[in-house]
This record gives structure tokens, C-alpha cells and sequence, in this order.
């Protein structure tokens, strides 16, 4: 495989973020959290179609092949494709408005896992929650940025950042309700100062594909927590993989330019494209939420 990811699509976003595959729709989904805005397109960078929510909005989970759940301020609703229909199935931090969703997905069990923050990335004003068969509860609070959600092909850890501490955090889940039965451990550290960990997927063999934010890459991790490879990117800002394409080799990279001064700008002008790459080993499909 190359090393370096190509561009995908010249978009531009403000945060491109909440990157999934939808396998039987063969579309790629994101969204603009800032703008509010989700995005579709085909594997080869055609565009289906944007939504609006008028309010930031960072993730989707897959319910079956027309509704989402889509992760906005101050709910999680039910959204269909077809008709643009949508209601809410659970409020979400309604009584902190200074609170907006940030990096989400699904667990093996059908959990949804949802991280919030505050829109200024106070510290610890965000939270992890875990949605499930009708239930939300509280997993973590006390989050910075909730980042690098993900889940080992066997159902049995999670991985997630945003604790204080900066790094990559795992802890092992019940396979059943993808709740925590441990405590988190550290799986890879970041130094202060450096490139900070953002979104995360977890390919076939287990292994973590890590968006470095800041960085300009994304890297390839062993369950161990070793750097197995690394692809560069043209963009500093670089948020959230995910592997799908019609043999989930395709690696869909979503990156951002929030922040950015003019010079900034000027060096990175296709900062918030997306980018993509091909993989040697598959991902595998997007757990689908149990309502």
C-alpha cells in the first residue's frame, strides 16, 4: 500500500469528522460538525446528497439501510434518508447547551457509544455515554475531547481518549452490552506539545489505524500498541479513518481547518478534505445500533 493518502474530495470543512462506511447503501458518510451538515457520497467521491441539522452534529450510527441515528446537540435522533424524517429517540446533555457531540460509534453489541465536550474544549466539561435497546447511562465523565471510539474485532475492549491523561486509552467491555467491566489502561501515550490523538478504527486483524490531530498522519497501531506503519497527509488537522469501499480495503480520511490563520490556510489550502487509501488488510462493517 502507499504511504501517502490522495485526495478524495475537495470539500474544505470546517471539522470533517464522524467518518462510517454504510455497506448496504455502498455510501460513505460524514459530517461538518461546526457546520451541522452530514454528507454521502459513493466509494469513487460522488456526492448523494447533505443534511443540514442546524446545530452542530458529529455522528451517525447505522440502523438498517434508510435510518441513521444521527448524534446532534441535545438529543440522538432517529433520521431517515429517504424522507429527511426525523424525531428524537433520547435527549442528549439538553440541560448544557454549552455542550456540543463530538466522536461516536457503535459497539459489537449494538451500544452506542457517545462523547460530548464543551464547544470551547474546556476541560473536563464532556462525557461518555453509552445508548442501548432503549437505555442511556453515563459511562465517563470528566472528558476533554471524547476521541479514538472504537472496538476490537472480538467485542471485548474499547478504545477511546479524551481522559486527562493524553493517550489512547482501552478497557475491556462486556461483549454482551459493550459496557466497561474494567478499568481504562493505557494503550498508547502521547507527549505534551505534540500531535493529539483524534479519531480511530480498528481494521480485520485488530489492529488501530489512529488520525493524528496536528500530526499530518495517520498511523497504524498492533494490538500492543506499536506502530505497525504510517500513511501521510498534505493537512495537519487530520480527525477520523474509517475502511469500507466495496471490499472495505478503501481507508476514507476526514480532516478539518478550524483554527487555522490565513497563512495557515495558505500552506494547507485542501485542510477539511477528505483523503483516502488504499489498505492491504480490510476493515470490517460498522456495527448496526440496537434501538
Amino acid at each position: 500500500m502507499k504511504d501517502e493518502a490522495d485526495l478524495f474530495i475537495d470539500n474544505r470543512l470546517s471539522l470533517g469528522e464522524g467518518p462510517i462506511w454504510h455497506p448496504g447503501r455502498d455510501e460513505f458518510i460524514w459530517f461538518d460538525i461546526n457546520a451541522g451538515r452530514m454528507f454521502r457520497s459513493d466509494h469513487k467521491g460522488k456526492l448523494a446528497g447533505t443534511v443540514d441539522f442546524d446545530q452542530p452534529t458529529s455522528a451517525a450510527a447505522i440502523i438498517d439501510n434508510r435510518r441513521l441515528a444521527i448524534v446532534t446537540c441535545g438529543a440522538l435522533l432517529l433520521f431517515d434518508i429517504e424522507t429527511g424524517d426525523r424525531q428524537t429517540i433520547v435527549a442528549l446533555e439538553a440541560d448544557k447547551p454549552g455542550n456540543r457531540p463530538n466522536d461516536s460509534r457503535v459497539d459489537p453489541s449494538g451500544g452506542f457509544w457517545i462523547g460530548t465536550m464543551g464547544r470551547k474544549a474546556e476541560p473536563g466539561a464532556g462525557a461518555y455515554y453509552h445508548f442501548r435497546a432503549g437505555n442511556l447511562q453515563t459511562l465517563y465523565q470528566g472528558i476533554n475531547i471524547p476521541n479514538s471510539t472504537c472496538f476490537s474485532p472480538d467485542g471485548r475492549t474499547a478504545y477511546f481518549a479524551g481522559l486527562r491523561q493524553l493517550a489512547i486509552k482501552k478497557v475491556e467491555i462486556d461483549t454482551a452490552t459493550g459496557v466497561p467491566i474494567g478499568e481504562p489502561k493505557v494503550f498508547v501515550d502521547f507527549p505534551q506539545g505534540g500531535a493529539e490523538p483524534d479519531g480511530s478504527v480498528v481494521d480485520a486483524e485488530g489492529f488501530l489505524w489512529n488520525a493524528e490531530y496536528g500530526g499530518g498522519r495517520v498511523v497504524r497501531y498492533s494490538p500492543e500498541g506499536k506502530i505497525d506503519r504510517v500513511v501521510k497527509l498534505p493537512v495537519s488537522q487530520v480527525t477520523c479513518p474509517c475502511l469500507g469501499g466495496p471490499d472495505f480495503r478503501t481507508m476514507f480520511i476526514t480532516t478539518a481547518h478550524q483554527g487555522m490563520n490565513d497563512a495557515q490556510r495558505a500552506a494547507e489550502p485542501l485542510a477539511g478534505s477528505c483523503f483516502v487509501v488504499e489498505v492491504d488488510v480490510p476493515g470490517l462493517p460498522e456495527s448496526t445500533l440496537r434501538l
